[in-house]
């Protein structure tokens, strides 16, 4: 159990995630938790198109479905995009959509976003909340990108590439929460669950 946390707020936790940073993250944190991954479809036209609210719409139905099969529980959503003048770039298709868009983070800024969604267990309430971050690359070399692609690291990371590993070497500097750019942001995250909470029921 997490000590800053009311020992009932972490009963029956459920990470509705198989992300490994995310994780790790709760882990470090010292929560006890199972993983139930969500089961909804990403592409559906139906959700929201604008790159800085479709991260909080993606959390809130991965609560949501995994709240579904398992009502007695306490189930975070979450999901990460990275957006670039206004393009959200999720995890590449391939190797050559990879290079394409380290290419174009190369040197620039862009902004990471989280969108967090906690399904209270036996509640219809659901607390949600996103987290930005910009990030700023420095310049990098061709093959410099050929050669961190290659790595393999960046295959299944939202703008191909990962803060935590490898990727610190693209990185020039961050402003923000650091841990969001990893894929979950600490202090969204207690304030979420804090005001589950102090729900009752």
């Amino acid at each position: 159990m997490n000590p800053l946390l009311p020992e009932h707020a972490q009963q029956n936790l459920i990470l509705a995630s198989e992300s490994p940073r995310r994780i790790e993250l709760l882990k470090m944190l010292g929560f006890e938790f199972r993983v139930e991954p969500a089961r909804i479809n990403e592409a559906d036209e139906t959700i929201a198109r604008d790159p800085f609210m479709l991260p909080q719409e993606l959390a809130r139905m991965k609560a949501e479905d995994v709240g579904s099969r398992f009502p007695d529980a306490l189930v975070v959503g979450a999901d990460t995009v990275v957006i670039l003048d206004g393009r959200a770039l999720t995890k590449p298709r391939d190797d050559h959509e990879a290079a394409e868009f380290l290419k174009a983070l190369s040197g620039a800024v862009h902004t990471v976003v989280t969108g967090l969604a906690i399904k209270k267990a036996a509640s219809a309430v659901l607390f949600s909340g996103k987290e930005e971050t910009r990030v700023r690359f420095r310049e990098l070399t061709k093959e410099e990108i050929d050669s961190y692609v290659a790595s393999g690291e960046g295959r299944d990371k939202a703008g191909s590439y990962a803060v935590q590993g490898l990727g610190a070497c693209l990185v020039r500097s961050i402003e923000g929460c650091h841990y969001n750019v990893v894929g979950m942001p600490i202090a969204l995250l207690f304030e979420l669950m804090n005001r589950a909470a102090g729900t009752g029921g």
